[in-house]
Formats: structure tokens, sequence, C-alpha cells
């Protein structure tokens, strides 16, 4: 039996993990739960290093404080870049011996979205107000509801924790 530990107890990052690992080990029984772990960024980070580093934080906590095969973390953020503003993910997966890091892709966000963001909003509550929805971060995410549906944050996170898998499943290319 494979142990994951994930650093949220969102019900959307807890079950990408469990998929991924089901798909890289089917032939293990899987065994995927949540933990609180703090992120020690702001509930919204804003930018490419606090969202990485959330995610490290979260997983850099489950490993001192828990024992487990495999630690994960995704951490949610946004920021502006020259060609405009997104929101985006980082995944961090490490084991006792290594670590890797990942990321989503960037969903473009709409300006008036952002600056809300930039106000301190988190943009789960944003997209909530704007699509009048209750607690869309532990459903589709803003990644659902900007592209109905066909998109969602667990597929967001599902990809990129895909992609931080490679050096665990070819080690010895990474090391």
């Amino acid at each position: 039996m494979l142990k994951i530990l994930v650093g949220s107890k969102n019900p959307v990052k807890i079950n990408a993990a469990k998929t991924i690992f089901q798909q890289y080990f089917p032939e293990q029984e899987i065994h995927c739960e949540g933990c609180h772990a703090p992120s020690g960024v702001p509930d919204q980070p804003l930018g490419e290093l606090d969202t990485r580093l959330g995610a490290q934080n979260r997983v850099d906590y489950l490993k001192a404080h828990f024992d487990a095969d495999f630690y994960c973390a995704m951490e949610g953020g946004a920021a502006k870049f020259d060609y405009g503003a997104a929101t985006f993910a980082f995944v961090v997966i490490a084991n006792k011996q290594h670590s890797s890091v990942s990321r989503s892709c960037n969903l473009p966000l709409p300006e008036k979205i952002y600056s809300a963001l930039e106000q301190g909003e988190e943009l789960g509550h944003v997209m909530d107000r704007v699509f009048n929805t209750t607690n869309i971060k532990q459903k589709g995410g803003a990644i659902g509801l900007l592209t109905n549906n066909l998109a969602t944050r667990e597929s967001s996170y599902t990809q990129a924790l895909t992609l931080a898998m490679a050096p665990f499943i070819h080690s010895e290319l990474y090391s």
C-alpha cells in the first residue's frame, strides 16, 4: 500500500493526487489523505515565487510531521504577466529522497477579477460573487467557470501532478 499525504483538506486536491498515483501505480492500493499543512504565504498568493513557496512549505510541513511514501501539495496563485493576468498552480511532490516541482497551465483572468485579488480577496470568493456560486474552489474552480467546465481545477492539478511525477518514474535520468 502506498500512503500519499496531500497538504490540504480540499477534496479537489485530494482527488487529483489520488487519481495520479492510481494511474502511475495501478498494481498498488493507494491510501490518499488530506492534512492541514500551512502554506506560509497569503491565502491568495500573487506571483510565481509566493505560489511555488506555498506548495513547497506545505510539503516541508508534511515531511516534518508525518510518515508517508509520498507528500504532495498544490498551491493556486495568480500573477500579472506582460500579456495579461492569469491564475495557475504550482505543485510539489516529494518522497524521503527526492522532490519535484511542476506548474499548471495559465488561465487568463479578466482584469476586474485580478484587481480584486490585488485588493486582498481570494480568487474563489471573487468567482463565487461574480458567478453567483458557493464554494467554487472545492468544485470546478475559476477554471471551470471560465471554460464552461471544459477544464476544471482538478484537471489542472491532475496535469501538473502528472508532469511532476516524471523524476520519480524515471529516477535514473534525473539523478
